[in-house]
């Protein structure tokens, strides 16, 4: 939360844009772009977007909580299609979002032309389980049904959103994450560590990717579902990952995995 305390004042010095508003800029099939910093840099850098970027705003505030529960099979297969380099691949979670007090079951699909394609629907009530009442649902978009998904990752994390003022791009910045592993029990924090991911129709001329490859900040890959399961189940192949985390490593200036 410590991130949080400095972030809060350079954020009050933004334009706040409302969960409403925000809707036109929903960008359910888009490109994502993702890169990763520490939270040095992100404070040096977020004022440089106070002039050309909204910030997203509900209730009052503009740091958002985030809670995750990520389902696969008993056998991994999502999380094996990812690491084997498939291009066409998905995600299951179940998300909710606490301010808002609403929870989503989510399916995000990775197309093999980069494309990300999000579809979702509002639950009933806040629950962290895939039920039956889920089935028409999961076999409309997905070929997984209930019966074969377990839950397997619980993730925390705070997020701030930033909109273009053209509102053609959102930003989002999130911090403070937290994994736990619900096969193993294992958990694992990255405090320090910031990831910035970049939301667009196209590939088209971004500030934002200007500004943060101007403070030497790249674009790489990164999954919270697959880090976060690498980081908490050693059992996991984990080889196509090594070097996300060699650089989440180089990132924060100091040995968290080896």
């Amino acid at each position: 939360m410590f991130i949080n305390l400095q972030i809060e004042p350079q954020l009050s010095r933004f334009t706040p844009i409302t969960l409403d508003e925000m809707g036109k800029v929903r960008l359910m099939n888009r490109i994502d772009t993702k890169f990763i910093t520490n939270s040095t840099n992100w404070l040096h850098l977020l004022p440089c977007f106070g002039k050309d970027y909204l910030v997203q705003e509900v209730m009052g505030r503009r740091i958002a909580s985030y809670h995750t529960i990520y389902y696969d099979t008993p056998h991994n297969a999502m999380y094996l299609a990812h690491h084997n380099g498939k291009k066409s691949r998905e995600k299951i979670r179940i998300r909710e979002y606490a301010d808002t007090r609403q929870t989503f079951l989510e399916i995000k699909d990775k197309s093999n032309k980069g494309r990300t394609d999000k579809k979702r629907i509002l639950l009933p009530e806040t629950r962290q389980v895939i039920c039956p009442a889920d089935n028409d649902f999961l076999s409309r978009h997905t070929l997984f049904g209930t019966d074969e998904l377990r839950p397997c990752l619980e993730n925390y994390f705070e997020r701030v959103t930033l909109v273009n003022r053209d509102k053609t791009e959102r930003l989002t910045i999130d911090t403070n994450i937290r994994f736990r592993n619900l096969h193993t029990g294992r958990e694992q924090s990255l405090p320090d560590l910031v990831i910035i991911e970049l939301k667009q129709d196209g590939n088209r001329p971004s500030l934002a990717r200007q500004l943060l490859v101007d403070h030497h900040i790249h674009p790489g890959g990164f999954s919270k579902f697959c880090i976060g399961s690498v980081l908490t189940d050693p059992a996991l192949k984990q080889n196509r990952f090594k070097p996300i985390l060699i650089q989440i490593n180089k990132t924060l200036n100091y040995e968290l995995f080896s």
